[in-house]
């Protein structure tokens, strides 16, 4: 009994060591008595004992491999020092497995020689500038050659430039230099503007006051204008009122007295006198009588006769004939005030 209780132990345990539970995103390649059986996906397998055996067990995630600078020349003969980070991803475990002996130094190396003959062909301003180029032709160059060893080259990206230390100062000088270029045109752009804009200001402003003393001027005349109109008007209503009123020679005698007058009132350093003042005195005083201003006193000729003085002929004949006026232009006032 004893016998048969530590074969079934041993038994048990056998069976035990050679099941196989495979992980999520894990495949287990297995060879059959040394020869390529099956490749087992995620679960639990038994594993034949003394007959089969894994010979590999691949993961099948997204794998990144960052590789060490290397010193790599370009077209122009500048060695920088430029490393790349490489993306990929088995899908093929059996090509993985007997399609080379070690993948991974494989891909290590061929992306060092592929790098190599990318940035060759290029100078080293493109080589700063040109990243994704080189990662694409890359990635094309490593993805073609790796279709044999069951790896997917999914992307390369370069992690790296490192140009010498004389290049390196050349070119912060030489960027240095740019900058302090680009803030000279920038600056010398602004004073342009500035004074662009200065310029349109003070145009701007000459404009607008010329605009505003010629509306001033415009404004001056027509007000001028105007005032000048309506003093003709006023003028000229005046002078038909004047007409339409049929003033008589008396009564511009009395207008010339008026004229006298204001200039008679001391302030006149010279006096003009008409030369008929003596017709304009004899005038006024009859139409003062007629109006009864002035000192004229009424003498009733009834009572008392004045005897007559012997005066010149031609003087009577004149006096007569200004009184025989002053008595027409007294009895036409007094018509024109009854009416």
């Amino acid at each position: 009994m004893e016998v048969i209780l530590i074969i079934l132990i041993a038994v048990i345990v056998i069976i035990c060591l050679h099941i196989r539970i495979v992980p999520q995103q894990r495949c287990y390649v297995t060879e059959f008595l040394g020869k390529y059986k099956h490749t087992w996906s995620a679960g639990i397998h038994f594993l034949i004992p003394f007959l089969e055996r894994v010979v590999a067990k691949i993961s099948l995630k997204e794998q990144v491999y960052d590789y060490a600078p290397q010193t790599v020349i370009t077209k122009d003969n500048v060695s920088i020092d430029i490393n790349a980070v490489v993306f990929s991803k088995v899908f093929d475990s059996y090509k993985y497995v007997y399609g080379i002996e070690d993948a991974m130094i494989g891909l290590e190396n061929l992306s060092a020689t592929t790098l190599r003959n990318v940035v060759g062909e290029m100078d080293l301003d493109e080589c700063l500038s040109s990243r994704e180029s080189i990662n694409a032709k890359m990635q094309e160059a490593l993805d073609e050659a790796t279709d044999e060893w069951g790896l997917k080259v999914r992307r390369v990206e370069i992690k790296d430039i490192e140009p010498p230390r004389e290049i390196a100062e050349a070119m912060t000088k030489q960027m240095k230099a740019e900058r302090e270029k680009r803030q000279a045109v920038l600056e010398a752009e602004a004073h342009k503007e500035s004074v662009i804009r200065r310029a349109e200001g003070d145009k701007q402003a000459k404009v607008l006051a010329a605009e505003a003393e010629r509306d001033a001027k415009i404004a001056v005349a027509e007000g001028e204008a105007q005032a000048i109109e309506r003093t003709y008007s006023a003028q000229a209503k005046g002078l038909e009122a004047l007409r339409n009123a049929d003033i008589n020679q008396n009564v511009l005698y009395l207008r010339g007295l008026d004229a006298l007058k204001e200039v008679a009132d001391g302030k006149a350093t010279k006096i003009f006198v008409p030369t008929d003042i003596s017709r304009v005195l004899t005038s006024a005083g009859a139409i003062g009588e007629a109006l009864g201003v002035g000192d004229f006193t009424k003498i009733d000729r009834s009572e008392e006769e004045i005897p007559a003085v012997p005066k010149d002929p031609v003087e009577n004949e004149n006096t007569s004939d200004i009184s025989r006026d002053a008595h027409a232009t007294n009895f036409r006032l007094k018509e024109e005030v009854k009416d």
